[in-house]
């Protein structure tokens, strides 16, 4: 078996970006869509929050349909990314380097959104809470957080595997991410990603490894309710259909919430 290199997968956003691209027109539609039909009346164009921006990818796709965006990141190379794609695009946005648990903007946003899985690195219920109470900051009354993640089936003891494969410009990238079952006391996953790139004739195998906070559909709900700040209005799917919400909880593990802020927060009895 060929030789792996231990490097965190945000230390290379080409191949980050390559690999999950591709699905940015129908989120965009998605979101805007939520927007306009659980969220507050607008005034002028949507100003829209993406904690953990990564590449960049959702910050220019909604620039590009009139937001005004802001997003943040704590990985100074994925930022570096999405500020030489929003000039190649043409386009602006503010973007700067926090923690999910510790930001502060100013300003009301209409809309915050953090899809698949980021919010899963918070690993314990105060970074939890302290990333909802970030984000309720910063929206106005009645705006909306989409969040999106996978749900765990704490009974399958089975390993996870999801594997991709993308090329853009000569560059092929093969991701293959396996996830081991967490145990339930400790809601832990352990996840490695590897990454097997062809760039220019040459191979390029990388290997990261990191810990993602486990949820099933109560423990979120949990979650959720003890901030106070917010109400589910909605539950969907990774196809981003905005005509087909759920009714929870159901057998797909995928999840994207829509919360919208209340105008007072709602204290735990």
């Amino acid at each position: 078996m060929s030789k792996f290199d231990a490097l965190d997968w945000y230390d290379t956003p080409l191949y980050y970006d390559i690999v999950f691209s591709g699905d940015d027109a129908r989120e965009g539609a998605f979101l805007l869509a939520a927007l306009e039909r659980f969220g507050p009346k607008l005034r002028g164009a949507p100003r829209v929050l993406e904690p953990a921006c990564g590449s960049g990818r959702l910050v220019l796709e909604l620039a590009r349909r009139g937001c005004r965006v802001t997003g943040f990141d704590l990985s100074e190379p994925m930022l570096a990314f999405a500020r030489q794609r929003l000039r190649r695009g043409g386009a602006r946005a503010e973007l700067f380097e926090a923690r999910l648990e510790e930001f502060r903007v100013d300003g009301a946003f209409d809309l915050a959104h953090c899809l698949v899985n980021t919010f899963k690195y918070l690993l314990d219920e105060d970074a939890v809470q302290a990333h909802l109470a970030c984000v309720a900051r910063a929206l106005r009354p009645g705006g909306l957080y989409v969040l999106g993640l996978h749900l765990t089936q704490y009974e399958d003891r089975r390993c996870n595997h999801e594997r991709w494969e993308q090329a853009r410009d000569g560059v092929r990238v093969v991701c293959n991410i396996r996830g081991w079952p967490p145990a339930p006391k400790q809601r832990l996953e352990r996840v490695r990603s590897r990454l097997a790139v062809l760039e220019r004739g040459r191979e390029r195998r990388t290997q990261s490894e990191w810990s993602f906070r486990t949820y099933d559909w109560r423990e979120l709900v949990r979650s959720l309710e003890r901030s106070g700040s917010f109400e589910l209005v909605a539950t969907f799917d990774f196809d981003y259909d905005i005509s087909s919400p759920r009714t929870m909880p159901d057998e797909l593990l995928d999840v994207v919430l829509v919360l919208r802020k209340r105008a007072t927060k709602r204290t735990k009895r």
